[in-house]
């Protein structure tokens, strides 16, 4: 396990989990950045699994049955593998703050018990260019395992299994208030794009750009690297 992944975190591009609030309202839209997670180390192996709902209706008449009716696509759900190691700072406690991080991302949020609508947060998992395992989700499980541990009992080395399930969006349909398409999508990033250029085009308004920046977990907006893909949040949630 160790040798795979620290192959895999020579990697140039570290992948992330931002942590946001959960949304206020109905909205779809991550609420503030509470902080941005960032891997020791590149996953050595991630699993992505999508399902289709069929409904098959029993028939007693019918000796072979009816054909079954498509209901519909189900979220996504993304398991990650997390691995983390201190053991060159055997006295360091970064590896048991960690696992606590993720931890505390199946509990409610101090500021959603406040508007009353208690929920954990929202995240988001990024990798450089793999788009599809870009998605608005929240932890359903995380199963830490401790493999090594430093002289005063501190773990120094873990390994943690990530469940991650989608929240569907509003972005691909239709405004159910209004019927037109939501302003909400994604854009890739290219040469000579920055994040106040792109809040000036779909805004109107370049100090949205701090908008921008905290749905997509950015620390630094002058890194922004072309290919990246950036969700824009709608105009509605920017002014909100």
């Amino acid at each position: 396990m160790a040798k795979g992944s620290k192959g895999a975190g020579k990697s140039l591009v570290r992948a992330t989990l931002a942590i946001h609030e959960p949304p206020v309202g109905t909205s779809t839209t991550p609420g503030a950045l509470i902080k941005t997670f960032k891997l020791d180390f590149n996953p050595a192996q991630l699993t992505l699994s999508r399902r289709a709902q069929w409904k098959t209706t029993p028939t007693a008449a019918v000796r072979d049955g009816n054909v079954p009716e498509f209901m519909g696509p189900e979220p996504r759900e993304m398991t990650v593998e997390v691995f983390l190691d201190s053991s060159l700072d055997p006295n360091s406690n970064s590896v048991l703050k960690k696992v606590e991080s993720l931890m505390a991302c199946c509990e409610t949020t101090t500021k959603s018990i406040a508007a009353k609508q208690p929920s954990p947060p929202w995240v988001v998992f990024q990798w450089g260019s793999f788009s599809t395992a870009r998605f608005t989700a929240y932890v359903s499980s995380v199963e830490a395992t401790y493999s090594l541990f430093g002289t005063t009992g501190v773990p120094i080395r873990a390994t943690c299994q990530v469940t991650l399930h989608e929240i569907p969006s509003k972005a691909k349909g239709q405004n159910p208030t209004s019927g037109a398409l939501t302003a909400q999508r994604v854009h890739r990033v290219v040469a000579g794009d920055s994040l106040q250029s792109l809040a000036w085009r779909e805004y109107g308004d370049a100090a949205a750009w701090r908008a921008i920046a905290e749905v997509n977990g950015i620390d630094n907006p002058a890194d922004l690297r072309s290919g990246t893909e950036l969700l824009m949040p709608s105009a509605e949630e920017v002014r909100s």
